[in-house]
């Protein structure tokens, strides 16, 4: 069991991007982090990397699956007795095809991974947080950019992207009664491999293609950080971090 100083956190998609980077961050502000992803290999990279920051556990879970989603939260339960933060980071696009030409697999594929999942983990989460002595603790949903606005092509993405910020308000009103605290982060452009076509440009609502800014991905870890650094009786409920210069504001 541990001790009542540990603090537990599990990453969703901790094997790279924006989950690795919030994983080092919260190791380093003082987190024991359950690395949570598909790929084994990516996720001990990861583990690599905080060694000498702080402590860590590679657990692979599939986010499509809700029996391996269970395994999880039961191996964290299982190791810790109890769980601090839980960061649904994990999360897909589908192909930037026209509208009418996506596949009903396709769409269901985005929903299973970007609003199914986060829905279950957060259930689980919620069973733990409310039992546990100190009981309580927080859930930080990863929204985007396309919570706000939509990119050409990118119809399943921007509907589960709106879904988190609907189940993000709404379990976070549930949560108060077990002092469950839920907040959301909209990132845009952060430089992952999931942005890397951004550097020889994206297709933009007037049909050009162009390159768009990035910014570090630490900057985004360090935000997570710190909405998990807040007592419970304080919440981040939206906070938007961006490179300063995409085409978000204005016109572009």
């Amino acid at each position: 069991m541990a001790e009542a100083a540990e603090k537990i956190a599990i990453v969703t998609g901790a094997g790279t991007g924006v989950g690795r980077a919030a994983s080092l961050a919260l190791m380093k502000s003082g987190f024991t982090v359950v690395l949570a992803g598909r790929r084994l290999e990516k996720l001990q990279e990861t583990q690599k990397l905080g060694d000498n920051v702080g402590k860590s556990l590679p657990v692979t879970a599939d986010m499509t699956d809700p029996g391996s989603i269970a395994a999880l939260f039961a191996r964290v339960m299982e190791t810790y007795g109890r769980l601090d933060l839980l960061f649904n980071n994990a999360g897909m696009g589908a192909p930037p095809v026209p509208f009418e030409d996506l596949t009903l697999a396709q769409w269901q594929g985005v929903v299973n991974t970007n609003l199914t999942a986060p829905f279950l983990c957060t259930q689980h989460a919620f069973r733990i947080m409310k039992d546990q002595t100190p009981r309580g603790g927080r859930i930080i949903n990863n929204g985007s950019i396309s919570a706000h606005a939509p990119r050409p092509f990118s119809s399943p993405y921007t509907s589960t992207k709106h879904g988190i910020t609907g189940l993000t308000k709404a379990s976070n009103l549930d949560g108060r009664a077990y002092d469950i605290a839920v907040g959301q982060i909209d990132i845009g452009n952060a430089a992952t491999p999931m942005t890397d076509r951004m550097v020889d440009g994206v297709l933009q609502p007037d049909g050009r293609k162009i390159p768009e800014p990035r910014m570090d991905a630490k900057a985004v870890g360090d935000a997570v950080a710190y909405m998990a650094s807040l007592p419970l009786d304080s919440n981040v409920l939206f906070m938007t971090v961006m490179a300063s210069k995409m085409p978000f504001v204005g016109r572009g």
